[in-house]
């Protein structure tokens, strides 16, 4: 650590673009450089910010090693890591983007297997007539394991796919995938279908904090400032002020075309309705919750 706060923010991609927009909205631009091959970038509207571009993986291990103070990543990247839900990196706030579901996929020509229950007799019957157990491919090795184990799938066996895991099946390397999936365009394209009850992990890209890394009063001061503008921004996207002549009020969006719309409350019968680019409160119940999770560590 140098000083300054850390922030993680990943390197390339369109979940690297999603972050930078959702920053440069809330009036934090990110300025890289030594141009576009460059990992390390400043952050602009907020002094004592050393930006750090990383992969999401290294961003997750990163968070979980105390080796940066924030970071922007997948979730189930974290849960796979063992950052969360219980571990060393504290959940600030989902972003609402870089979505995707962490499923159970078997081949679409299984037509007797639907849920985890079908597959648990798959298991069984191919370690029972074969002598094997069950080819599961994936990258999230953790989450599967537990996942079958919860469900009672006994009769398997992790098969670490280093390359595209949607393939695994076709290629005869494996029998059922777990594997990220936004839209099953991909897992259709293979000739795959999740099961009914196979969704392990529902992801978007998160805002985390580590717990374990070096929290000075002035870093504290700085996240704090990070945070609360970030989520000051996120409450005026959705709120709006409505002025009825009889009283002015801040409420979401949806209430207040609501309110428009039927006049309710309006002295003249007119309801004007304004809108803010950022909606400060004097307490922040995302920063308090950080705080009080760095006290306690």
């Amino acid at each position: 650590m140098n000083g300054l706060l850390s922030l993680a923010i990943p390197s390339k991609g369109r979940l690297k673009e999603q972050v930078e927009t959702w920053l440069a909205d809330a009036g934090f631009a990110v300025r890289q450089e030594g141009g576009e091959r460059g990992y390390v970038a400043r952050l602009e509207g907020l002094e004592g910010v050393d930006v750090r571009l990383m992969s999401a993986g290294d961003i997750s291990r990163a968070l979980i090693a105390g080796e940066v103070h924030l970071g922007v990543t997948g979730a189930d990247l974290l849960r796979e890591d063992g950052g969360l839900p219980d571990g060393p990196v504290h959940a600030v706030r989902g972003l609402g983007f870089g979505r995707a579901d962490m499923v159970v996929a078997v081949p679409d020509g299984w037509i007797d297997v639907g849920t985890m229950a079908d597959l648990a007799d798959v298991a069984a019957r191919t370690l029972a007539g074969a002598g094997r157990r069950l080819r599961v491919a994936t990258k999230y090795q953790r989450l599967t394991r537990d996942f079958f184990d919860a469900n009672g799938v006994e009769a398997f066996r992790v098969i670490e796919s280093l390359g595209a895991t949607e393939a695994a099946p076709g290629a005869g390397l494996a029998d059922v995938i777990v594997d990220i999936t936004t839209t099953g365009a991909t897992l259709r394209a293979n000739r795959l279908k999740t099961l009914a009850d196979g969704l392990i992990v529902r992801s978007e890209a998160q805002l985390a904090a580590a717990l374990g890394a070096g929290w000075t009063d002035g870093l504290r001061v700085t996240a704090e400032a990070f945070v609360r503008t970030l989520e000051a921004r996120a409450r005026a996207r959705d709120t709006r002020l409505v002025d009825t002549g009889r009283e002015a009020v801040w409420v979401t969006a949806e209430s207040a075309r609501a309110r428009a719309l039927s006049g309710t409350g309006a002295a003249t019968g007119a309801v004007s309705i304004g809108r803010t680019d950022f909606l400060f409160e004097a307490r922040e119940p995302r920063w308090d919750a950080l705080a009080a999770a760095l006290d306690r560590r």
